[in-house]
């Protein structure tokens, strides 16, 4: 279980990591900056295990992939949100970090003590007694995060 993070609709790339950061490569670094303009407490605050939760379209914006490597830097477990932009989804997914499609994120509040159970596809809010059904992810899709990500996923096919 892990904090909720909750977010709104169009949380667009640079307001998740700003444009100013990009000449940044190092994760860690970047993780310091997450949300430092709509959230400034979430980089100091943010704990291993908690969770994004947001509206429609979340990522939008940028291709780069700083956003998403911000992100699992801060050590949260998952982003839930009713919908992604494509491209940072398959970002987020390609470096490994886990992305879940959940219709129902409205009824999840911000610090609600959230977690995921895949075997049952739902979000489990255990602030509030209830549970709330997931997009299913395909398998292969989901080897690529067990395994790190696409690089990672990439080497283990070829030391087969």
């Amino acid at each position: 279980m892990g904090r909720a993070w909750k977010f709104g609709d169009d949380i667009d790339t640079d307001v998740i990591i700003q444009g100013k950061y990009l000449v940044i490569n190092d994760a860690e670094e970047l993780a310091k900056h997450v949300f430092e303009n709509v959230r400034p407490e979430f980089a100091s605050s943010v704990r291993s295990g908690d969770y994004i939760v947001a509206g429609e379209n979340f990522g939008c914006g940028s291709s780069r992939e700083h956003a998403p490597l911000a992100l699992k830097a801060t050590g949260i477990k998952a982003v839930i949100a009713k919908s992604y932009a494509r491209i940072f989804f398959r970002n987020a997914i390609n470096i490994g970090l886990r992305v879940v499609e959940c219709r129902e994120t409205d009824r999840i509040d911000d610090g609600d003590n959230v977690d995921i159970d895949y075997k049952r596809g739902v979000v489990v809010n255990k602030t509030k007694g209830e549970e709330y059904p997931i997009n299913p992810i395909p398998d292969f899709l989901n080897k690529i995060v067990e395994y790190g990500g696409l690089v990672e996923f990439g080497r283990s096919m070829v030391s087969r």
